[in-house]
């Protein structure tokens, strides 16, 4: 090759890498702000009602006939079979459409001034009844756990997508400087889309939530080694910074600012987290309204996550995704979502409580539920055993609820029939309750955008309404 064909070669790629490197820098500069990545950087596209959001996502699927939706059309059916012409539309993953019907043993009573009906297996939370908006007409399109949480969280059973939290965060960004904008608490075994639930898909990596741990230290090296002062980790950490934002600015790579920003992060939260983390200036009164010295260890810990979640509020966090698991009754159901209830109810409903009278609820957004609900005809594992009764999944007719944030409390939307097979009034998809959050947090849902792959992607996918019915 002739010199000259060589040098125009390197001229043409040292023109793209330095235009590279230019939008490069006003990006850098964009998203390295003064507090590294925690900012808004876009504005809603309207007043926002809510700034926070807390969504308590019970995996597996509680059941709704046990706890939100009473109907005693299945006692009559006990033990009996449905006609086909009821069960032929039913997508279902372990029985068959001939399974018996199973009455629910739970009783229902009214709660608050509007008279929600609510099982009495939640009676601390249902005597919060008047601050909470109950959908009993949700539905989604998947019926198995890991699809269905894929759609609830992304908008698409495909991997890969932005989560919900990540698109919050994408959207506002976060108010605190010193800790994670998307934070992630776990309680009990473990969830079926593990980290696909909070992962930032093709987001730049930041928007992804940061897991706590729910055993042994919260956050892994929080503490420096022996040896290491927090000045020499800084002169460490301004070297380290310096070097990749050479490299930033030669490549353009937005993953080399966010690994800027996590490294900075990090720094700030080994002085943050461990104030976060101490419960000991807590109020003994709110020690107890939590439940946080239950001889139960499953209720302190689902207490601290609750309690945690109302401090990272107060502290400027955007999304705190809870998962407790599992509300996979196939089994004993009669035997595990009693005691899951006790687990969840008191901590629940302190954390409602508690939002409200530090003034944090109208800006704080509330979800509490599962991926689908659960099937009016029983799943018999063993049956041999008497108490093995539970019930499979049913996307058709399920419920969910919420609180606070631009959501009108003390109502009920929505209605199914006489056996929760199918929805009769205001259904709401799982499109449409992303649809209904973003608005309440500013946002019109077929705007918040982002370009991958030659188009425009959304939360949504290409569907979703907002309900105006469960709005303030």
């Amino acid at each position: 090759m002739h010199w000259d064909q060589f040098r125009q070669i390197q001229t043409r790629r040292d023109f793209f890498r330095q235009c590279a490197g230019g939008v490069g820098a006003m990006a850098l500069a964009d998203l390295l702000t003064a507090d590294r990545l925690t900012a808004a950087t876009r504005q809603p596209h309207f007043a926002p009602k809510a700034k926070h959001v807390i969504f308590m996502f019970m995996e597996g699927g509680p059941s709704q006939y046990e706890l939100f939706d009473e109907k005693p059309l299945l006692q009559k059916y006990h033990g009996q079979s449905l006609p086909p012409s009821l069960t032929k539309d039913m997508k279902l993953a372990f029985i068959k459409p001939t399974a018996a019907v199973m009455a629910s043993s739970a009783k229902f009573q009214r709660y608050g001034k509007c008279g929600m009906e609510w099982s009495e297996w939640l009676p601390q939370l249902g005597a919060c009844a008047d601050d909470l908006c109950l959908v009993r007409s949700m539905h989604t399109d998947a019926f198995n756990h890991h699809p269905g949480q894929l759609l609830l969280f992304t908008g698409s059973i495909q991997f890969g997508r932005p989560t919900l939290g990540a698109w919050v965060l994408y959207g506002l960004g976060s108010e605190s400087e010193d800790l994670p904008g998307f934070v992630v608490l776990t309680s009990g075994k473990g969830t079926s889309g593990g980290a696909s639930n909070f992962a930032g898909g093709f987001l730049p990596s930041h928007y992804q939530g940061t897991q706590l741990r729910d055993s042994g230290d919260p956050v892994l090296y929080l503490s420096n080694p022996p040896g290491i002062t927090r000045e020499s980790q800084r002169t460490a950490l301004d070297l380290v910074r310096d070097l990749n934002e050479r490299r930033y600015h030669d490549t353009g790579d937005v993953e080399i600012a966010s690994r800027i920003a996590s490294y900075e992060l990090a720094f700030r939260m080994q002085m943050a987290a461990p104030e976060l983390l101490d419960f000991s200036k807590e109020p003994a009164t709110i020690r107890e309204m939590y439940g946080l010295d239950n001889s139960d260890p499953e209720v302190r810990q689902f207490a601290s996550n609750c309690l945690l979640a109302r401090r990272m509020v107060e502290r400027g966090v955007r999304f705190i995704l809870m998962m407790d698991a599992s509300w996979d009754d196939h089994t004993e159901l009669n035997k595990k979502l009693p005691k899951r209830c006790a687990k969840i109810d008191q901590p629940t409903a302190a954390l409602v409580k508690d939002l409200k009278q530090r003034g944090l609820l109208d800006e704080t957004l509330l979800v509490w539920g599962g991926e689908f609900g659960r099937t009016p005809m029983v799943e018999i594992r063993k049956p041999e055993d008497a108490d093995n009764a539970g019930r499979d999944h049913h996307p058709n007719a399920y419920s969910m609820w919420m609180a606070g944030g631009g959501i009108r409390g003390g109502q009920v939307v929505g209605k199914t029939d006489d056996l929760c097979l199918n929805i009769v009034e205001d259904p709401v998809h799982v499109h449409d309750l992303q649809a209904t959050l973003l608005h309440c947090l500013g946002f019109d849902h077929t705007r918040l955008t982002y370009k991958h792959m030659g188009r425009e992607f959304r939360l949504t996918d290409v569907e979703g309404r907002v309900v105006k019915k469960l709005l303030a």
